[in-house]
C-alpha cells in the first residue's frame, strides 16, 4: 500500500496560517483569471486589432500605440491611481494619493468585504483602466504625434479617468445611487466621449487616408475581435469579485447581447448596403460587449437580448445615417467611430440598465445597507411589491441621466484641457510629410517585408517603379 506524502509547508508557518481565514482560494483564483482576460484584450487583443484595422502604412504605429498606453497606464495605476480612484480618503472628487497603498502590508490586506486580497483589485482596475485609454486611441489613429501620445496618456488617466471611477465606483456624490454594473459610464461612454473630443483637437487625418482607408488585414481583425468578445468574460464576470451566481448570469448575458447585436448590424448592412461587411459585424460586436455592460449581471437574460437588437441597431443608424448628416461630426476625424461604439452604447447600455434592472438581483450585487440602486423603471411599473414604487424607477433613471451627463461633461472639459497643454509642449499631429509616409516615417519600421527578407529598395528604385506604373 503507497503512503500518502504531505508536503511540508513553508518555514515558519502553522496549517492555519498558511492562508488567511478571509481568502477564499476560489474567489481569488477567478478574480485573477478575470483579470487576464481583461488583460489579453488589450494585449494582444486591441493590438491586433487596431494593427489589422487600419491602412498597412499606419500598422505598427497603431498597434505600438495601443502597446504604450498599457505599459503606463500599469505605472501609472500602480503609483498613484489607483488611490486616486479608489483611496480610502476622500479628496473632493477623487481619492487622496497613498504612497503606502504600493507595499505588500497593503496589497495583501482584505478587500473591504470581499474574500480577495487588495493586489487582485488594484491588477483588475488596472487593466479596465488600460483599455479605456487604448479605446479612446481608436479615435486618434493614423495621425497623433507618438510624442505627445506618450504625454496624453498619464494626463489623461490621471485628471479624467480616475475622477469617473471614484465618482461612480468608490465614494463620489453617484456611487451610492447609479448602476454601472462593470463600466458602461466609467469606461465606455467615457472613452468615446473623450476620444472623440481629442480627435477634434488633433486635427484629421491626411485627405486620402480619410478618403481610403481600407484594412490591411481583415483575418487579423477577426482574431483581435476575436480577443475581445471572449475576454469579455472577465470584463464583465470580474465584477462581483466572486465566483458567484451573479458572475455567471454577467457571462451569459454578455455573450447573448453580443451575438444579437452582432446579427442586427449584418442584417441593416444587408438590407441598407446589399452586402454584410466583416467590419460592421465587428463593429455590431462591439457595440454588443459596450451596451451590457453596466447591466450584464442585474438583468435577465431576455433583457440582454432586448438590449442586443437596441445595441445593433441605434449605434448603426447614429454612425451610418446621422455621422453622415450632421456637419460637425462629419467635420471630427474620429478614425474608428469609437464616438457611436463606446459612447453612444455605452449611454444605451446606462439607460437600459436604468429600465431593466430586475430588484432582487440589484440587491444581490449591491449592498443594500449602504447603497440605494434600483429599481428599474420597468420592474417599479409592474412589480406588485409594496416596498417597490413607481417613483423608485423614475428615480433610477434620473441618476442614470444625470450620471452620463456628469462623465460626458467632465471628459469634454479635462480632455481638451489635456490636449491644450499637451500642444503647448509638442505638436499634437505629425507633420504632413510624416502623414504621408506613415510608419517608415514615425518608427522607421514597416509592418510587411513586400520585398526579400525586410530590406527596402532605394528610394530611386521606388522611383523608377512609381514612373513605370
Amino acid at each position: 500500500m503507497s503512503e500518502t506524502i504531505i508536503a511540508p509547508l513553508p518555514s515558519g508557518l502553522l496549517p492555519d496560517e498558511a492562508s488567511p481565514e478571509w481568502l477564499n482560494k476560489g474567489d481569488n483564483a477567478w478574480q485573477l483569471t478575470a483579470a487576464a482576460l481583461v488583460g489579453l484584450q488589450s494585449v494582444p487583443g486591441l493590438v491586433i486589432l487596431y494593427g489589422s484595422m487600419v491602412k498597412k502604412k499606419w500598422a505598427v504605429n497603431s498597434a505600438f500605440m495601443a502597446l504604450y498606453a498599457f505599459a503606463a497606464v500599469l505605472i501609472c495605476w500602480v503609483t498613484w491611481a489607483h488611490q486616486l480612484s479608489f483611496g480610502d480618503k476622500p479628496m473632493g472628487i477623487m481619492g487622496k494619493p497613498n504612497l503606502g497603498a504600493v507595499t505588500p502590508k497593503y496589497l495583501l490586506e482584505q478587500q473591504y468585504d470581499k474574500m480577495i486580497p487588495k493586489a487582485d483589485y488594484v491588477f483588475y482596475q488596472f487593466v479596465f483602466a488600460a483599455i479605456t485609454v487604448i479605446l479612446l486611441g481608436g479615435s486618434l489613429l493614423g495621425r497623433m504625434n507618438f510624442y505627445a501620445w506618450m504625454i496624453f496618456v498619464p494626463l489623461w488617466l490621471t485628471f479624467s479617468y480616475t475622477v469617473g471611477a471614484y465618482t461612480i465606483w468608490d465614494k463620489g456624490f453617484l456611487s451610492k445611487h447609479i448602476i454601472d454594473f462593470s463600466g458602461g459610464y466609467v469606461i465606455h461612454l467615457s472613452s468615446g466621449v473623450a476620444g472623440f473630443t481629442a480627435a477634434y483637437w488633433v486635427g484629421p487625418r491626411h485627405v486620402n487616408d480619410r478618403d481610403h482607408f481600407p484594412p490591411n488585414n481583415i483575418i487579423h481583425m477577426m482574431a483581435g475581435a476575436g480577443f475581445l468578445w471572449m475576454g469579455w468574460s472577465g470584463f464583465n464576470g470580474g465584477s462581483p469579485l466572486a465566483a458567484n451566481e451573479i458572475t455567471s448570469l454577467a457571462v451569459l448575458n454578455t455573450h447573448l447581447c453580443t451575438a444579437t447585436s452582432m446579427l442586427v448590424w449584418m442584417i441593416f448592412d444587408s438590407i441598407f448596403f446589399a452586402q454584410s461587411s466583416v467590419v460592421g459585424a465587428v463593429q455590431g460586436m462591439m457595440t454588443g460587449l459596450v451596451c451590457i455592460t453596466p447591466a450584464a449581471g442585474i438583468v435577465d437574460s431576455w433583457a440582454a437580448m432586448l438590449m442586443g437588437v437596441l445595441a445593433g441597431s441605434i449605434p448603426w443608424y447614429t454612425m451610418m445615417v446621422l455621422h453622415k448628416k450632421i456637419t460637425f461630426l462629419k467635420q471630427v476625424d474620429d478614425t474608428l467611430g469609437v464616438l457611436h461604439t463606446h459612447a453612444v452604447a455605452g449611454l444605451l447600455g446606462g439607460l437600459s440598465a436604468g429600465i431593466f434592472a430586475k430588484p432582487n438581483l440589484v440587491k444581490l450585487f449591491y449592498n443594500s445597507n449602504i447603497y440605494k440602486q434600483g429599481p428599474g423603471l420597468l420592474y417599479s411599473i409592474i412589480n406588485t411589491n409594496e416596498e417597490v414604487h413607481v417613483h423608485d424607477g423614475f428615480k433610477q433613471m434620473g441618476y442614470q441621466i444625470v450620471g452620463a451627463m456628469f462623465i460626458a461633461a467632465w471628459n469634454i472639459v479635462v480632455t481638451s484641457l489635456v490636449c491644450i497643454f499637451v500642444s503647448r509642449l509638442v505638436d499634437l499631429k505629425m507633420h504632413e510629410d510624416d502623414l504621408e509616409i506613415g510608419d517608415d516615417a514615425v518608427h522607421g519600421e514597416e509592418a510587411y517585408a513586400l520585398w526579400g527578407d525586410g530590406q527596402r529598395h532605394p528610394p530611386t528604385i521606388f522611383r523608377r517603379i512609381a514612373t513605370r506604373v
